[in-house]
């Protein structure tokens, strides 16, 4: 009977399952999450939580303890300087598990693993309680119809300015401004004056008077 066995094999054999969580644990440092079968992401998260648990306390024994199975230096440096420090105050429960669904060719169950906590990611603001929602919701609109109100009775009181000045100014201008004078182009048309006709009387000349007192005199 198989009783009591602690952990997963894999179907690997021990050099081979050991490398296997030695390179994922690395990745999920380095990358803060990896993607992965769900019996894979089991057993990395056992052995990278117990990581996360003694890099809380930085110093040199934990740092070897750590080292034999994490042999990147970045790792290591970030694990010691980053992770541990931010999960201070946790008590545990430093990773999280998030199905994807099966994978195409042998419908193996595919999962997320991640940091709960990790760097670059905005942390949500704590929600609102829906008494507190309903109580806030139900003042400001109060406040906005008063004033509204207000400003709604200010503009129907106050009279609408007559404009006189500009008016005479107008008036003023148009008696003052000289004949406009004639556009380019267009040729300037005077009256034209009929002349009158010529009378017999006038069209007949006068003789001289010279010429009267010669026949006279004859």
């Amino acid at each position: 009977m198989k009783n009591r066995i602690g952990f997963n094999r894999l179907s690997r054999r021990p050099a081979h399952r050991k490398a296997l969580k030695r390179n994922m644990v690395t990745s999920l440092l380095l990358e803060e999450r990896i993607t992965t079968t769900q019996t894979k992401a089991l057993e990395v998260r056992r052995m990278a939580e117990k990581m996360v648990t003694r890099a809380k306390e930085d110093s040199v024994h934990n740092r070897r303890m750590i080292g034999r199975d994490v042999k990147d230096k970045k790792a290591l440096a970030k694990l010691f300087t980053e992770i541990g420090p931010r999960f201070k105050s946790r008590p545990g429960g430093y990773t999280r598990v998030l199905k994807l669904g099966p994978r195409q060719g042998d419908a193996a169950e595919m999962v997320l693993l991640e940091f709960v906590e990790r760097s670059g990611s905005e942390q949500p603001e704590p929600k609102k309680k829906k008494s507190e929602a309903k109580q806030t919701d139900g003042k400001k609109p109060a406040v906005k119809s008063e004033a509204s109100a207000e400003k709604k009775g200010a503009k129907a009181k106050a009279p609408a300015p007559v404009a006189t000045e500009p008016v005479e100014k107008a008036s003023k201008a148009a008696d003052n401004a000289p004949e406009a004078a004639p556009m380019q182009g267009e040729q300037a048309t005077e009256p034209v004056v009929e002349a009158p006709e010529a009378s017999a009387s006038q069209a007949t000349p006068e003789a001289p008077a010279d010429e009267t007192e010669a026949t006279k005199t004859e």
